[in-house]
């Protein structure tokens, strides 16, 4: 019995098989790919969970903000959602922007939340 010959159309589609392999491998080194098998698909600032369907919509955020530092056992990353994603660096922005600038509010809260509460509470010994 003699092998068959593949015909132009099965070598060609044994082709684009090949070939879309060989990308998908590529797109797993990266770091986002990396990230999604390594940790849940949760944001890590408002717990929202993806699936699938909504995936695009988790971002992975580096912590240093070098985007080139991505170390293999992911500790530079973290998941966020596109929402806190944009409310990270805009935080970063204004944290900047605030650095400099000489005004009466200081670098921390002086507010204490808590500050009457054992009174509010009552003596409960």
């Amino acid at each position: 019995m003699s092998p068959k010959k593949a015909s132009p159309s099965s070598s060609r589609l044994d082709r684009l098989v090949a070939d879309s392999h060989r990308n998908r491998e590529q797109r797993e080194r990266g770091y986002r790919e990396q990230a999604l098998k390594m940790y849940p698909w949760i944001c890590g600032r408002c717990s929202r969970e993806f699936t699938r369907e909504n995936l695009q919509e988790l971002t992975v955020h580096h912590r240093d903000h070098d985007h080139d530092n991505n170390p293999p056992d992911g500790s530079n990353w973290e998941l966020l959602c596109i929402y806190c994603h944009d409310n990270e660096h805009q935080r970063q922005l204004e944290a900047a922007a605030g650095a400099g600038a000489d005004d009466d509010r200081g670098g921390s809260a002086t507010h204490n939340p808590f500050a009457d509460l054992k009174k509010l509470l009552g003596d409960q010994d």
